[in-house]
């Protein structure tokens, strides 16, 4: 089990940090909400079939519903932002906004334990959105026009919806197959995105025979790598161990996307997004130092 955990952890923090790019050079010739849809409905498919196929149960109504709630909010709302967003922001600045989960989830937890955070913690999260304020003020310089500012609000929105849907799976009525319910939540989130990408009117920019062979290949590996493997990994490590602790893969992710992005698309931030992102992921490593306590009830006191 040990073993299991330190592998599926290393996929989340050097697979998911790779991802940033890879989405940059999809959404260059695909349309990005079409192109999610893609990536995760297909990757649903493939897996909910194999497993199927190896003898899990069908899952229930119940079951479907929250793959839809997750599904929902990890990959319409959260993952969603990503890919719009990623539009005007260079990857490796996405990943820094990214990395504000662990501020999200002790805020949730927080809330859900009905647990007030204690001054450390308090103070984590302030210098964290400090460091977030100045990020994000820097970006109308950095992309050279306002649409950044907007990117970035749509990301955080997307940091808070990953969050509640990441600690919703904890409490989650879920099949006992985990590959299972990880399939389900990847149909019914890709479905949202191509939904989207009707109502939105993007889907009329889908031209085959334009997209490139850069975009393909990197749709390709979102599926295979993104998606079956480190997605997959990402939900069972959820069942394994504290949200708290799997979130800090948030602060190695932006560490591989910053490298990807500098030596493979000549993403170069300014001085001050470097100040902000070191700011931000001191805090976000901080986090992992404190825990949250439940509330006790009166019962509990005596």
């Amino acid at each position: 089990m040990r073993l299991s955990v330190i592998l599926a952890f290393t996929a989340v923090c050097i697979v998911w940090g790779s991802t940033y790019l890879a989405i940059r050079f999809a959404i260059e010739t695909v349309p990005p909400f079409f192109m999610a849809g893609m990536r995760w409905t297909i990757a649903g498919i493939l897996l909910y079939a194999a497993t199927r196929l190896h003898g899990a149960p069908a899952p229930s109504r119940t079951h479907w519903y929250t793959a839809f709630v997750i599904g929902g909010l990890m990959l319409l709302i959260a993952h969603g932002a990503v890919v719009w967003a990623e539009q005007w922001i260079p990857s490796g600045l996405t990943s820094i906004l990214v990395a504000t989960v662990p501020l999200w989830l002790i805020f949730v937890e927080s809330v859900y334990n009905r647990a007030r955070p204690n001054t450390k913690i308090i103070a984590t999260l302030v210098a964290g959105f400090i460091g977030v304020i100045l990020l994000v003020g820097d970006l109308p310089n950095q992309v050279g026009n306002a649409a950044g500012l907007i990117a970035a609000i749509a990301l955080l929105f997307g940091t808070l919806a990953w969050s509640l849907g990441s600690y919703y799976s904890r409490i989650a009525n879920l099949p006992d197959s985990h590959f299972l319910a990880v399939a389900q939540q990847m149909i019914l989130g890709g479905a949202l995105l191509f939904l989207t990408s009707l109502v939105t009117g993007e889907w009329m920019n889908v031209k085959p025979d334009a997209m490139s062979l850069n975009s393909l290949i990197a749709l390709l590996y979102l599926i295979v790598f993104g998606s079956l493997i480190g997605f997959t990994s990402y939900i069972w490590l959820l069942k394994q161990i504290a949200p708290s602790r799997i979130a800090t893969y948030a602060y190695v992710n932006p560490i591989v996307a910053l490298l990807l992005g500098w030596t493979l698309a000549n993403e170069q931030p300014s001085l001050k997004s470097m100040v902000a992102a070191t700011i931000i992921l001191l805090s976000v490593a901080a986090t992992t130092l404190y825990k949250i306590e439940p509330k006790k009830t009166e019962t509990e006191k005596h």
